[in-house]
């Protein structure tokens, strides 16, 4: 099963790395950058050279917020698996990630197994995609 080339938005250095570290070695990931908010991210995506299938991001950032990035995100072409991953999963806040275009919502603190579920189902799906 090919590594889903990932882009990591998380404004914790200490929790960014064990995501990182956590990520490739339990699921079919390989994260190809990240940044710690909403500009950083915002301007990486939009780089035409810089290609990841999936974003995963938290909503509080050092500034700007997930919620700015998914906004931004939502117009770009080709789409992109966006996710949250976060501290603050209250039903309020999951219906709006989804309503911006998060595909799903993941709690950091319970789900971290569903989250790496949902990108081995990512990675199994059959669509064409770069081995970089």
């Amino acid at each position: 099963m090919p590594a889903l080339r990932t882009f990591l938005v998380e404004d914790s250095a200490v929790i960014r790395a064990e995501l990182i570290a956590t990520l490739e070695e339990l699921g079919p990931v390989r994260v190809v950058g990240s940044a710690e908010d909403e500009g950083d991210a915002v301007r990486w995506l939009a780089a035409p050279a810089n290609a990841a299938e999936l974003v995963i991001l938290d909503i509080f950032l050092k500034s700007g917020s997930g919620l700015g990035v998914l906004r931004a995100l939502a117009r770009q072409v080709p789409p992109r698996h966006l996710i949250v991953l976060s501290n603050y999963t209250t039903p309020e806040l999951c219906r709006r990630c989804l309503d911006l275009g998060a595909r799903r919502v993941f709690d950091k603190s319970n789900d971290i197994e569903a989250l790496l579920s949902y990108c081995a189902s990512l990675a199994a799906m059959p669509v064409p995609r770069s081995t970089e």
